[in-house]
């Protein structure tokens, strides 16, 4: 899995197009033969996937039971506006209009790598963010991976 790492600042033409930082497109191995895919994120912002990820999460989900109406209604809201990405000759893509509305993406954005995936945020959204941090960020450290060797180790005792 390669693993992106980066936050850039961007701004979408009066097309809907977005240039692809030359840092981040350097990391996207094969982007420019597979391709990428936007989606909604869970919050109000776009996820971009390189196609290869896309392709192993969308194979995790058929393995759900589709009999189960839960496991339905994740899928379709999940794929829900999900659509293929290309660069064209001058590095840009162009993202969708009803995706752009739907994460309240005003021009100016921000590209931020989560692990093997871009978030795409709203600038103002996303700074706001981290309007709170650090003070929370050390109290949610805790939480998250503050027993993770504890429960490696086989119990919260460590025995």
């Amino acid at each position: 899995m390669n693993q992106l790492i980066g936050e850039f600042d961007c701004k979408m033409d009066a097309k809907g197009r977005l240039m692809v930082p030359v840092l981040l497109k350097k990391q996207l191995l094969d982007v420019e033969r597979d391709g990428l895919v936007v989606n909604r994120g869970f919050e109000k912002n776009l996820v971009i996937y390189p196609k290869k990820v896309w392709d192993e999460t969308v194979a995790e989900l058929s393995k759900l039971n589709m009999f189960e109406k839960k496991n339905r209604e994740f899928v379709r809201a999940f794929q829900r506006g999900a659509m293929p990405l290309t660069l064209d000759a001058a590095g840009r893509v162009l993202l969708p209009k009803s995706l752009v509305e739907y994460a309240g993406i005003d021009g100016e954005l921000v590209l931020a790598c989560q692990l093997d995936k871009i978030e795409v945020w709203d600038k103002k959204v996303y700074d706001g963010l981290f309007d709170d941090v650090p003070e929370n960020f050390a109290a949610l450290a805790e939480e998250v991976m503050g027993n993770k060797n504890v429960q490696d180790k086989g119990g919260a005792d460590g025995e």
